[in-house]
């Protein structure tokens, strides 16, 4: 009787073990596979977001070249950040809201991945006339900045609200940069090695700090591989 049902069995012990063998690399393998992050466009945004030159590009989106003052007078172009994945984000140094979470969690972004010399920061002041390079040194030591990680700018404030909404298209606001101008954005934005947007997050929330520290380690193996 025992030996009948062990023929019986036989087959299905050997369907699992065979089934296992197949089927536990396959479901491990998928657990250990990269996430991919999005590759924003403007068509991927949202078109309140975008100025109206752009809403048709659907592909090759990028930061464009720019020519900025930092916190020590120095000028920092798209070449400080060739290769790097790094964080922007947008504020001014009087703002007594948003910017200060802002710039906590900022600093702690930048501590956090103090020795990690592929990640950089790029704040940039939305009103340029106030924050002069002496403003901007004072802010940067208040806040812990470390020179050549965290880079704090000024520059044109036409250059800067191009970047705002042609390049990062991080605002609401409608303008061209002129003197009642005005842009106020809580977002921190994620630039790849390529100079493509990777990912938009708040930059007054805690919980979308770790979600941006594990999508940086996601770019990161990106690219390792």
């Amino acid at each position: 009787m025992q030996i009948k049902f062990f023929k019986k069995s036989l087959p299905t012990l050997l369907f699992l073990t065979v089934f296992s063998v197949i089927s536990i690399p396959i479901f491990y393998y998928l657990l250990k596979v990269d996430k991919s992050l999005k590759v924003y466009n403007p068509i991927d945004v949202n078109p309140r977001l975008v100025d109206k030159s752009l809403l048709h590009i659907r592909k090759n989106h990028k930061i464009a070249d720019f020519q900025l003052i930092n916190q020590n007078g120095e000028t920092v172009t798209q070449k400080n950040f060739e290769n790097k994945i790094y964080v922007a984000d947008f504020f001014f140094t009087r703002c007594q809201s948003i910017c200060i979470p802002m710039a906590y969690n900022m600093s702690e972004l930048q501590d956090f991945y103090k020795d990690d010399h592929d990640i950089k920061f790029l704040s940039h002041s939305v009103t340029p006339v106030m924050d002069s390079v002496s403003v901007l040194r004072k802010y940067a030591t208040e806040k812990g900045a470390i020179d050549g990680k965290w880079e704090i700018t000024t520059g044109s404030k036409k250059q800067i609200y191009n970047l705002a909404r042609k390049s990062y298209m991080a605002v609401l606001d409608e303008g061209d940069g002129g003197l009642q101008d005005f842009i106020h954005t809580e977002q921190f934005v994620l630039i790849d090695n390529e100079r493509r947007i990777r990912g938009y997050y708040d930059g007054t929330d805690r919980e979308d700090m770790e979600k941006l520290k594990s999508d940086i380690e996601i770019l990161k193996r990106e690219n390792d591989n």
